[in-house]
């Protein structure tokens, strides 16, 4: 299954490592160090395409996605596709 995160981005479930809520997450100096990190090795891509405000970053194996959604929002839609299965 995919999981939408805003605007034409998609991901695999099965690639998601975490989802996390922007605000809540980057209180700590070691998520920031790890978001800038990433960034800076051009891994962060932008799910709002740079006209909303990330609200979440989803972690893959491949890297971080910035996503307009809410993090609960992208929770509740994993868990009702994985009740499919």
């Amino acid at each position: 299954m995919y999981l939408h995160l805003g605007g034409g981005a998609v991901v695999r479930q099965r690639d998601i490592l975490g989802i996390f809520d922007l605000d809540a997450a980057t209180v700590s100096h070691v998520t920031r160090d790890f978001l800038r990190s990433a960034q800076q090795r051009a891994q962060v891509r932008d799910a709002g395409g740079g006209w909303d405000l990330p609200k979440s970053f989803v972690l893959t194996g491949e890297g971080v996605w910035l996503s307009p959604l809410n993090s609960a929002i992208l929770k509740k839609r994993c868990n009702s596709f994985s009740g499919m299965l």
